[in-house]
């Protein structure tokens, strides 16, 4: 029997060799989701692992066996789950798990209905394919990056987000998804080559198409989102941060309203990007003269599409977050709840983060001994 469980993924099986970044976090939410998802992590870590221990809120709501993939019996350890599985996600460089022989031609033929996932950085194939890299490096070459800062400053994403989970865990877990629905209607699994590079290029889409209008370019600080004063964040009197985000004209008049410049006609000329700079650093003395909590009771809760820069514990105690109950506190560490939400099958609060090895018998009873 599976594992009980809620969400609309239950009774679903992924199966998840143990690796960092993108394919855990695509674990994580498939977990979230009520899928019964296995890790198969080592025995213990390596010299060079980052193991976060009970820490690793990206293990959560998992059950992990420990197996030495580099045994025989390792590997058959892994080939008898692979045969009761749904998923199976990796994210090892190009050939690592043909070398363990658990590659995806191995897998299919204990599976025919396997979906083999694989998570890279650079894609499972051409000239980088097996180059080290980063978060960083796959969204600087796909392009993702280039709008990421203020002009003139190297540009900086939100560590993690754009590549690691954005382009890479969160295309994954859409491609396997898609594979499952696949396999259902025609009885045949297949590989799903998910790459960072490739997943954070195509989140470029909605900007290319601004770009054919013009209203990107690739001058830093002329385009729609990268350069007008209604469209950044700005420093508060108290060293805190605020952003606007004032893009369409209805909202950017409740905006000039809200600060008294209504009338100013240098900001009538919204869309003047040679104006730009100059308008950028009014309302950088402007917004300098208040803290933030002073420009949250101005414009918190307007249609002058305002928000507070918040650090998670901030962020975790804001009303809103908590009205919504977007973060939990579980066994100490602060983690956010899953997300989207169903009507029909509610997701059950996350579980906790297993330690490593605890579930060996329980998966190989649910999983081998029921087939």
């Amino acid at each position: 029997m599976t594992r009980n469980g809620s969400g609309p993924l239950k009774g679903l099986r992924v199966l998840e060799i143990a690796g960092l970044g993108p394919a855990p976090f695509c674990g994580m939410l498939l977990a979230d989701l009520g899928a019964d998802v296995v890790l198969v992590d080592r025995l213990k870590a390596g010299p060079e692992d980052l193991d976060f221990g009970k820490y690793a809120v990206q293990n959560r709501g998992k059950r992990s066996i420990a197996v030495d993939l580099k045994t025989d019996e390792g590997v058959k350890t892994v080939l008898r789950l692979v045969e009761s599985a749904d998923i199976l996600l990796e994210g090892m460089r190009p050939g690592v798990m043909e070398r363990l022989g658990l590659g995806p031609d191995v897998c299919l033929e204990r599976n025919p209905k396997l979906v083999f996932g694989r998570m890279t950085g650079w894609g499972q194939h051409g000239p980088l394919a097996h180059a080290a890299g980063h978060d960083i490096n796959y969204i600087g070459l796909s392009g993702a990056l280039w709008y990421a800062s203020l002009p003139g400053e190297p540009p900086m994403a939100p560590p993690g987000m754009i590549g690691d989970v954005g382009g890479g865990a969160m295309y994954l877990a859409v491609g396997v998804l898609a594979g499952v629905m696949n396999a259902r209607a025609t009885g045949k699994g297949q590989v799903v080559d998910a790459a960072i590079l490739d997943g954070s290029a195509h989140m470029m889409n909605l900007m290319l198409g601004m770009k054919a209008t013009g209203q990107f370019v690739n001058e830093r600080g002329q385009s729609l989102l990268d350069g007008p004063h209604w469209y950044r964040s700005y420093r508060c009197a108290d060293g805190t941060f605020i952003t606007v985000g004032s893009l369409e004209p209805r909202f950017y008049r409740i905006l000039l309203e809200k600060l008294g410049l209504a009338d100013d006609p240098d900001f009538a000329k919204k869309n003047d990007s040679k104006v730009w700079p100059a308008l950028q650093e009014r309302l950088v003395t402007l917004f300098a003269s208040r803290t933030r909590d002073e420009w949250c009771a101005l414009l918190e809760g307007s249609d002058a599409c305002f928000a507070p820069v918040l650090n998670v514990d901030e962020a975790a105690a804001h009303p809103h977050m908590a009205a919504r109950g977007i973060y939990t506190n579980i066994d100490g560490v602060l983690q956010a709840n899953p997300a989207p939400r169903f009507s029909g099958t509610p997701l059950a609060q996350p579980r906790r983060i297993p330690r490593r090895g605890e579930d060996n018998e329980a998966v190989l009873n649910d999983w081998v001994r029921d087939r």
